[in-house]
């Protein structure tokens, strides 16, 4: 029997207007292609060992206490981590679970093979897209990464249609990018058809 459990670091329940419409619930997977210099959530790259292992239908009965919040709200489960991208069978299974009266939401930085992305198009309510940089050398110098992937899944959403189901998340980070920098990633984004944006500073706290 195959085992489809996955660790999961967190869940965070009730929140309001932080990802997503309407009440939602945070579930946080272990694991994460990138290697962010100022991680909001290091654990995700700790041993997976230390954290509970859920199944969908686990998940599912675990949070379905809050279903009455998602329906009356327009909620839902948002999904982060870590990469949730790289879960796209588990997230498939958690939508046949929970029907299309929740809403289904996704925080990722896109940087997953292609093939999950095409998974998780028709299942995925919205996506909340954490972009970095759009320039290579900074998007590499920042999360150890190319940025490859993360390009050819935004064109992929933009050529389904689906640029205003996206908030795109562009961060001023200290020491890596400038707010030209950040003007130039929004107009190419722009010329995409993505129109959602959340701006925003790292406050980074020097030891």
């Amino acid at each position: 029997m195959v085992d489809n459990r996955v660790p999961i670091i967190g869940i965070s329940r009730h929140r309001l207007a932080t990802d997503g419409e309407g009440v939602t619930t945070l579930v946080a997977f272990h694991s994460c292609p990138l290697n962010c210099r100022y991680c909001l959530n290091p654990q995700s790259l700790s041993e997976p060992e230390r954290f509970r292992r859920y199944s969908p239908e686990e998940l599912y009965e675990k949070v379905r206490i809050d279903e009455l919040y998602y329906i009356a709200t327009g909620g839902g489960v948002t999904f982060g981590g870590g990469e949730p991208a790289l879960r796209p069978g588990f997230i498939s299974r958690f939508r046949d679970l929970c029907g299309p009266q929740w809403k289904i939401n996704m925080e990722t930085s896109l940087c997953v093979p292609q093939e999950c992305i095409e998974r998780l198009l028709p299942v995925v309510d919205s996506f909340i897209i954490d972009i970095k940089d759009m320039n290579l050398d900074i998007y590499r110098a920042y999360t150890g990464r190319d940025n490859a992937p993360m390009l050819q899944a935004l064109a992929r959403i933009a050529d389904a249609g689906r640029q205003n189901d996206c908030l795109i998340r562009l961060p001023l980070i200290p020491e890596f990018n400038t707010e030209a920098d950040r003007c130039a990633s929004r107009d190419v984004l722009t010329a995409l058809g993505y129109t959602r944006f959340d701006t925003f500073s790292y406050i980074i706290k020097h030891r």
